[in-house]
Order: C-alpha cells, then sequence, then structure tokens
C-alpha cells in the first residue's frame, strides 16, 4: 500500500512538472518581440555571403500587415545573386532569380514569418555584399494611432487654452502688481519730499528763533548798562 501511494506521488509531480514545461513552452512560443507588435517596422541590414552559400533570414508578419522586402548586391563577382522569399505557408511566392538588385511586396498578408533567402552558389570564388531592406507596416494600427493622435490634438488644444488663461491671468497680476510699485514709489517720493520740507524749515525758523532771541538779550543789556564816572549827583 505504501509503495503504491510513493509510485502516485511520484507521477503526480512528473505530470506536473510536464504540464509546468508545456505551459512554459507555449508561453514562449506565444511571446513576440517588443518591435513585432509597433504598427510599422522597417530594418536595413548589410550581409556577407560567402562563395557557393545560402542564406536565410527569417521576418515575422502581423496578420493583415503590409510584407516588402528588397535587395541589392553592392559588391563581389558579377555583382548578381540569387533572391528568393519563401511564404509561411512554405510556397515560394518570389521564385529564385539571379539579379543584382530585386523586390518582393505582399499588400495583406495572412501572418506567420517569412523566409528571404540569398543565393550565392553560383560563385564559387566570389563572396558578395548584399543590401537587404525589409518593412512591415500595419496600417489598421496606423488608424488608431491616427485616433489616439487627434485625442492627444484636442487634449493639447485644451491644454493650450488653459496655458493661454494662466498666461492671461498671470499679466494682469504683472500689470496690477506694476501699478502698486508705482503708487508705493509715488508715496514714498511724496513722503521724503514732506520730510525734507518739515525738516528744512524748522532748521530756519530754530535759526530765527535763536537769532532774534539774542538780539532780544543784547538790546535788554544794553539798556541796563551804565558808564562808569558819568553819574552826578543832585542836592
Amino acid at each position: 500500500m505504501a509503495t503504491n501511494n510513493a509510485t502516485f506521488v511520484h507521477l503526480l509531480i512528473f505530470g506536473l512538472v510536464i504540464c509546468g514545461f508545456l505551459v512554459s513552452f507555449g508561453d514562449f512560443e506565444t511571446t513576440l518581440p517588443w518591435y513585432e507588435s509597433l504598427p510599422a517596422v522597417a530594418m536595413d541590414y548589410k550581409v556577407h555571403i560567402e562563395p557557393g552559400k545560402e542564406d536565410c533570414y527569417f521576418q515575422y508578419v502581423n496578420p493583415g500587415a503590409t510584407f516588402y522586402v528588397s535587395f541589392q548586391v553592392l559588391r563581389g563577382g558579377d555583382g548578381m545573386a540569387g533572391f528568393a522569399v519563401r511564404h509561411p505557408n512554405g510556397q515560394i511566392v518570389h521564385p529564385y532569380q539571379w539579379r543584382a538588385n530585386s523586390e518582393y511586396q505582399d499588400q495583406t498578408s495572412t501572418g506567420g514569418y517569412y523566409a528571404v533567402c540569398i543565393d550565392n552558389q553560383f560563385s564559387r570564388f566570389a563572396d558578395k555584399l548584399v543590401n537587404l531592406y525589409l518593412t512591415v507596416v500595419r496600417y489598421d494600427q496606423w488608424d488608431k494611432y491616427t485616433k489616439e493622435i487627434e485625442d492627444i490634438n484636442m487634449n493639447m488644444e485644451n491644454f493650450t487654452h488653459s496655458i493661454v488663461t494662466v498666461e492671461r491671468n498671470i499679466n494682469e497680476m504683472l500689470q496690477f502688481q506694476h501699478h502698486s510699485r508705482g503708487k508705493e514709489a509715488r508715496d514714498y517720493n511724496l513722503l521724503v519730499d514732506n520730510n525734507s520740507y518739515v525738516l528744512r524749515w524748522s532748521i530756519v525758523q530754530i535759526m530765527v528763533i535763536t537769532l532774534t532771541t539774542c538780539t532780544q538779550v543784547y538790546f535788554v543789556r544794553k539798556l541796563f548798562d551804565v558808564k562808569a564816572g558819568s553819574s552826578r549827583s543832585r542836592i
């Protein structure tokens, strides 16, 4: 009985491990690179093809997207190479052609990984430098982005209107502060002038009073001043 229980536990653990692996593998398969979810992707490569070799490159294309690829031989040998494109269903949609440049476009793709192959097997001694250009454009996503941009423009208009209102209020505040500072400066200057006027006339009045007092004291003393030998006694 104990042996059967241990076997059942081992099988259960093994099953859980297998399930976890399958889930992880499924997530790995369904997870796409971040750039493959963008509305448009453009890639430009310069690849080196050795003599007698063929290189293939794979590009994921979203369903409904427009796929475009072109190649051009930059240098090497006779300046030509083979170029072919294979559809995700395995069909060769662009057969091999030995040319200096070529291109292929699928306006509405069913989705999947396209294979772009460059063949240099006919050149046994000369390697080739090839420029490879690929684009994936999702025009349906562009419509959504256009709607978001329109909403952003509306928000920007509202934001601009708010900024204009705030700027107008700030200008009014600055004008009010300017007038207040002008009134303050005028009152201060008036206060300084009044202070100078009062101080100046106070000093003048003090000087006049002092001079008048000194003059009065002088003449009063002159009245009581008696010269010696000038007095006479009468009988």
